[in-house]
């Protein structure tokens, strides 16, 4: 009877299995150490959550377009009090 396994390509088929299950690991772990590096700096830093700027951004916007009504007011009353005064 012929048998078609071999031993040795069996064991370098397990080895390979191994070692890229093994990379993946590593991959993970790198990944994780990382993260938690980058957290705890930006944790440290002055910086804002991307939330926290666009709430500001649109408060920014708001007040913005709120001043051009005003000012547009305060045109609109000026010119009544020069045409009066004329």
């Amino acid at each position: 009877m012929n048998n078609t396994r071999n031993p040795i390509l069996d064991d370098m088929a397990r080895l390979m299995t191994d070692a890229a299950g093994l990379a993946q690991g590593v991959r993970r772990e790198a990944e994780t150490v990382m993260r938690t590096q980058l957290e705890r700096l930006m944790s440290t830093m002055d910086v804002v959550t991307r939330e926290e700027f666009e709430a500001v951004r649109d408060m920014a916007i708001l007040a913005r377009e709120e001043n051009e009504r005003l000012e547009a007011r305060i045109a609109a009353l000026e010119e009544k009090l020069s045409a009066k005064g004329a």
